[in-house]
């Protein structure tokens, strides 16, 4: 029987029941090798030869190919449809090759399929080609530029600038653009200006609003009424006059359909309407996928082929009428740049089959990802949406006021009868329906209908411009006529943080990264720490801002945009066979080496000086009395500048350090108070009248009680629990925090119980009483045992805690109660139960020894089987081989003394043996391909 190999098994699986018993239908698990992950991999002195190792986990899936390869000599690759399936193609060919399962006689055809349908695959399988070698060696030149910006520039990275993680290609491009973004918020000034509107009413008792728009017979800009004094102004001016309607107006309009669904759409729309990451949006595709319910989910086309658009346009006839499919089909040209439209928009395989007709089997993630694909694919092809738009000026008889209302009437739904396109940042409500209002008509004032509002803002503080040391302002009002004519104080808003949603939408439009490397990319910055996500919102941290300063001001070119997007076009020239991958490699390493060795030469006090003045209008911001912003606030005469710490964070130091010990975190002082220097924010006293204070360290928020003294030079200190909303701190939570430890109780069998807040967590601690006839120098044994929630340290009771600890003690291997499984998966295809596991560090999936964690937009529910092996097979990949013991030399007889040779004088070491170790096995490579 003919052998073909796909990735998954769960495409293997659908794909078997296609071809029926003729064939064997086997995964290799992804990619079956890889570079090392060390240095010299690739080398550049070499032609840049990759050396390729077959993962640990990997050699059972290819043994099993070799195994059905001896009972058949024909080969079918039918891996995915883009440049990654393709490497993969290779990939298993040149394995196979090398261990000799693929002979001269051997058949080796490679087949692919946009759709996992029992029509693509039998296709396909009558269309053979070979494995296509131009997109092969565009993945090479990826893989190798990846390595090299991982392998190179990262040991650089931590030497030149301590307690930085790694640097790569692509992903650092990423992380500019949000460090740039977070530092527009910061510098933005908000201004403001104020709005008036006027609750209207008709002749037949129907209201409608109306904003003013022009005064003293004067068109209004945004920025004219700048002040309360004008808002009221224009109040009194309104309400001392009679309006009528003085002009209708009502133009028809049309809104058509977003195109279907490409891969940076997908995850766009996911992100607004499920508040799903990037990584979770495709592994749910993935699956839908391999089920053969979609397309292909990596893609940056918006086609649709004729057959497909056919079939959309029958279903939208037969579920919604005629009416609703229009004269002809909807063609959609992409707009992204770089776009390589390769492959087909992703929509659904059987376009007459809605959510409802999916077997009952299917989880409801997939579901709910299907439901949005099928609905976006189905508008794309609908009728446009008809709206009839409507102005109403009404005035004054003098024309010193005017005002406008306006508001839409969809006269027919069309596409929105499906489907409407989620919006990134919400925009004013312009679809209000207006009454029925006629020209010369009167328009009352209807009395205290603003009345609530009004009430609320003048009572309400408001955020107005929210950046990393929060601009807060009170907005204010302005009522007049009874309650009719309301003046609205607002402030201009900075430009919003970006989502993972608006992110992808960026790099898309910046012409950086690929469809298969969207999700890779924006989940690295976060695992690295760069970034965090808080609200649906990406933020850098410290680590983060370093980065890109040390890349922008010594690798500036490598983080550009320009750059980047155009080496993205190079690398499709590779694609289509118009480049040759080796001598873009070598343009691109003669002038990264130089670089590199030219930032080696640096010192670290040099780095952080030059990252001082970069960063100083953020790090060191203008103090409104003119002072030296970089003096130090504590002992007035030391140069505030920034230090880096082990920890990798980096934070703001007094130069007199040790004599001054003044630190603040480098985005300001501790959010939410008003705090003065180093001595925090005050939350109250305790019961003896010593203050405790709110501060931030390098290593995080704490609070403090009292001061440092000669005699007490470290006051009591404890941490502030991780997830706490530090304006939600206050004296009441402080106190029982200083408390701790607090004591629980003795153990019947004697011993104190204690709970506490670790750097692990909250925990119960025993101290054990020493045995009879202890010495001074024994110390009490200590059990300790896990808390999961941090608020149970202050209220647990003796019994638990008993409890508690027994259970560790029967299980001393565990930091608690043996572990149960959150979710049972199912068995490995090698054998043995495989479950998602509660661990310390987050939720993991576990098969035998194997450990792996969940990415962390994944919840623990949601995982499936397919996607526990391909974890376990990526996390198995990267341990390393167990060597053999090394033989202990045969003793050897002691050799007759020598007359010492004369002493040679020892050689210098050269810059460059100075600069680098000579490997680098702990560089933290990221391929931004998935």
């Amino acid at each position: 029987m003919p052998v073909v190999v796909v990735e998954s098994p769960a495409k293997a699986k659908t794909i078997n029941k296609y071809l029926g018993a003729d064939y064997t239908v086997l995964a290799s698990y992804g990619h079956v090798r890889d570079l090392p992950p060390k240095d010299g991999s690739v080398d550049p002195d070499d032609n840049f030869e990759m050396k390729w190792e077959v993962a640990t986990a990997s050699q059972k899936h290819i043994k099993a190919i070799v195994e059905a390869l001896k009972d058949d000599d024909k080969l079918i690759l039918a891996t995915d449809p883009d440049r990654e399936g393709e490497a993969i193609s290779w990939h298993l060919q040149e394995a196979l090759t090398k261990r000799r399962a693929i002979k001269k006689t051997t058949q080796v055809e490679r087949v692919v399929f946009n759709a996992i349908t029992k029509t693509a695959v039998t296709e396909a399988m009558k269309n053979p080609r070979q494995v296509d070698m131009e997109l092969v060696e565009a993945y090479l030149a990826r893989r190798a530029l990846d390595y090299l910006v991982g392998f190179k520039l990262s040991p650089v990275l931590w030497r030149r600038l301590p307690g930085a993680k790694s640097a790569g290609r692509v992903q650092s491009v990423a992380l500019r653009v949000i460090v740039e973004r977070e530092m527009e918020i910061e510098a933005f000034k908000p201004r403001e200006y104020w709005s008036v509107k006027a609750m209207l009413e008709n002749p037949r008792a129907q209201t409608y609003e109306a904003r003013l728009t022009h005064l003293g017979g004067r068109k209004l800009d945004r920025y004219d009424l700048a002040t309360g004094e004008a808002a009221e102004l224009a109040v009194a001016a309104i309400t001392s006059r009679d309006l009528k309607v003085l002009n209708v107006e009502a133009k028809p309009a049309t809104r058509n359909p977003a195109a279907p669904f490409m891969t940076s759409t997908l995850q766009q729309e996911a992100s607004r309407k499920f508040s799903w990451g990037a990584r979770q949006t495709m592994n749910v595709a993935q699956r839908l996928y391999e089920a053969g319910y979609i397309t292909y989910m990596r893609t940056d086309g918006i086609d649709m082929a004729p057959e497909a658009v056919t079939a959309a346009r029958d279903a939208i006839g037969e579920r919604y009428g005629k009416d609703y499919v229009p004269g002809s089909a909807r063609v959609y040209k992409n707009k992204a740049k770089n776009a390589q439209e390769a492959h087909e928009c992703v929509r659904p395989t059987e376009l007459s089959r809605a959510v409802d007709d999916l077997p009952g089997g299917v989880e409801a993630e997939q579901r709910k990802l299907y439901d949005l694909i099928w609905k976006r694919t189905i508008a794309s092809q609908m009728e446009s949406a008809r709206l009839e738009r409507t102005a109403v000026d009404v005035g004054s008889s003098d024309g010193e006021v005017t005002l406008r209302a306006t508001g839409q009437v969809v006269t027919f739904d069309g596409f929105l009868k499906v489907y409407e396109e989620g919006r990134d940042d919400v925009e004013a409500d312009d679809a209000k329906r207006l009454p029925q209002i006629t020209q010369g008509e009167d328009a009352r004032k209807k009395s205290g209908e603003f009345a609530a509002e009004f009430d609320k803002l003048t009572s309400d503080s408001v955020v107005v411009a929210e950046g990393t040391r929060g601009v807060v302002r009170e907005e204010r009002a302005v009522l007049g006529g009874d309650g009719a004519v309301l003046g609205q104080q607002h402030f201009t808003q900075p430009p919003p943080r970006y989502t993972e949603a608006t992110l992808v939408k960026r790099m898309e439009e910046l012409g950086i990264g690929r469809p298969s490397t969207y999700a890779s990319i924006v989940t690295t910055i976060q695992d690295r720490d760069y970034v965090r996500k808080d609200k649906n919102r990406l933020i850098p941290e410290d680590k983060g801002r370093l980065v890109t300063a040390f890349l922008e001001n010594f690798f500036r070119r490598y983080v550009s945009y320009d750059f980047t997007a155009k080496l993205e076009e190079d690398l499709d020239h590779v694609s289509a066979g118009e480049a040759d991958w080796h001598k873009l490699l070598e343009r691109f390493w003669a002038d990264f080496k130089i670089a590199l060795d030219e930032t080696m030469d640096l010192s670290i006090t040099a780095v952080l000086e030059k990252i001082n003045e970069v960063l100083e209008p953020h790090l060191f911001p203008a103090k409104e009395d003119g002072s030296d912003p970089r003096l130090c606030p504590n002992c007035g005469e030391g140069r505030l500048s920034m230090r880096t710490a082990r920890s990798g964070g980096a934070f703001i130091g007094c130069s007199n350090y040790p004599d001054c010990r003044y630190t603040r975190p480098l985005a300001g002082e501790v959010e939410g108070g008003d705090v003065a220097g180093p001595d925090g924010k005050l939350l109250g006293h305790d019961d003896e009248g010593v203050p405790v204070t709110l501060r931030t360290g390098r290593f995080g928020p704490y609070v403090q009680l009292g001061e440092p003294t000669e005699e007490a030079p470290k006051p009591k200190r404890a941490s502030i629990p991780k997830g706490t909303d530090l304006e939600q701190v206050d004296l009441a939570m402080a106190l029982p925090l200083l408390a701790l430890p607090r004591f629980v109780g003795k153990h019947p069998d004697g011993g104190d119980i204690e709970s506490n807040i670790g750097r692990f967590g909250p925990y119960v601690m025993l101290t054990e009483p020493l045995p009879e006839g202890a010495g001074a120098k024994d110390k009490p044994k200590k059990i300790y045992a896990n808390l999961a929630d941090p608020e149970e340290v202050h209220t647990i009771g003796l019994n638990r805690a008993v409890d508690l600890i027994e259970q560790k003690k029967l299980n001393p291997g565990r930091r608690g109660v043996a572990a149960e499984p959150l979710k049972q998966l199912g068995d490995h295809p090698d054998g043995g139960p495989v479950n998602v596991m509660k661990g310390r560090y987050g939720p993991y999936v576990k098969w035998e020894k194997i450990n792996a964690t969940l990415p962390k937009d994944v919840e623990p529910e949601a995982v499936t089987l397919e996607q526990a092996l391909v974890w376990i097979n990526e996390k198995a990949a990267t341990k390393p081989k167990k060597k053999a013991p090394a033989k202990k030399p045969a003793a050897k007889k002691p050799a007759a003394k020598k007359k010492p040779a004369a002493k040679k004088p020892a050689a210098k070491k050269t810059a460059a043996s100075k600069a680098a170790p000579k490997k680098a096995a702990d560089a933290d490579v990221v391929d931004d391909e998935d």
